[in-house]
């Protein structure tokens, strides 16, 4: 086993999480596991003093024990170089706030290990890295000109409407060819976003699902089916989408082999894909969830190959 002793997680509160589907719980428990220390701090402690980055940590102890799932000691000013990993897992939005942190802890690793690698992080948005393999994507569109997603929805039909930095489904509208809702809607986005939107064809396949694809140091290790409730376009289960057990197609198998290297290139040890249909909409590199889905419905526990891949990066470091 290689030599890790202390993993700091940078998330949001360990209070507020629901460990039944936290793929961060689920990661700090299986480091737990093997008998690493924890440590859990939030984005707003973390500082830069004289070129040295530190944070505010609790240590921490957790119990896979809905409503008592944790435990954390009183906090300590820590330099987070004297960690071992660091995982970046605070939920998106993706904004000043967000990159500002992946600065900050790009000056400890690689010598610290930080999941992801931060830099690749900042410069790989999820809906901006994936357009490096548009011909596995759907007809897609990136900008903030009413114009041209008028001809976009002209031209395509129904298209999906979304934030470039938004997650979770937040934000998210299908809009067909007729909607009377559509200038709108637009307007509306013009109000919220400084940044550009993206519009997507809509895809008839997510009716019968939106699959979520692990990928660990970019090869394939599980995937979940999320299927959107009746009356809803989106398929984020807590929105009411409704996770069920898949397998991998041979299309999805051929995107995985496809995208892998790029991901091993970034050093991205952990990420989540999208697929509908035959069509990759995102990759997830930020806080991609799915380990407990997957695990619940008889897949492979995809924490322990993620710590087996961290393992084998520090032993080489």
């Amino acid at each position: 086993m290689a030599n890790i002793r202390k993993v700091a997680f940078q998330m949001d509160h360990v209070s507020g999480i629901n460990i039944v589907g936290d793929s961060t719980f689920a990661m700090a428990l299986e480091a737990q596991a093997r008998g690493y220390e924890l440590f859990h701090y939030t984005p707003d402690r973390l500082t830069m003093r004289d070129g040295k980055i530190f944070a505010a940590v609790e240590a921490m102890q957790l119990r896979d024990e809905k409503g008592n799932h944790f435990t954390l000691s009183e906090r300590e000013r820590v330099d987070l170089s004297t960690m071992d990993v660091v995982h970046l897992r605070q939920d998106p939005p993706f904004d000043m706030g967000y990159i500002t942190s992946t600065h900050l802890l790009e000056r400890i690793h690689p010598k610290t290990l930080v999941v992801n690698d931060p830099a690749w992080v900042r410069n790989s948005p999820e809906k901006i890295f994936v357009t490096e393999f548009a011909d596995l994507m759907p007809p897609t569109l990136i900008t903030k000109d009413i114009g041209e997603i008028a001809r976009f929805r002209e031209e395509l039909g129904d298209i999906i409407l979304k934030p470039l930095y938004g997650n979770g489904g937040a934000g998210v509208f299908h809009s067909a060819r007729d909607d009377r809702n559509f200038s709108s809607l637009l307007e509306m986005f013009g109000q919220m976003y400084r940044e550009p939107y993206i519009a997507q064809a809509y895809l008839p396949a997510v009716r019968k699902g939106d699959k979520r694809i692990l990928l660990v140091d970019g090869n394939p290790v599980g995937a979940i089916n999320r299927v959107p409730a009746e009356h809803d376009a989106r398929s984020n289960m807590h929105v009411g989408g409704r996770a069920e057990p898949t397998e991998l197609t041979a299309r999805e198998k051929e995107i995985c082999d496809r995208i892998g290297p790029a991901l091993r290139e970034r050093g991205f040890l952990f990420v989540g894909i999208d697929v509908i249909g035959d069509y990759m909409t995102e990759i997830n590199v930020t806080s991609p969830t799915g380990i407990r889905e997957v695990k619940k419905f008889g897949g492979v526990d995809a924490a322990v190959l993620l710590w087996d891949a961290i393992e084998a990066k520090r032993s080489v470091a």
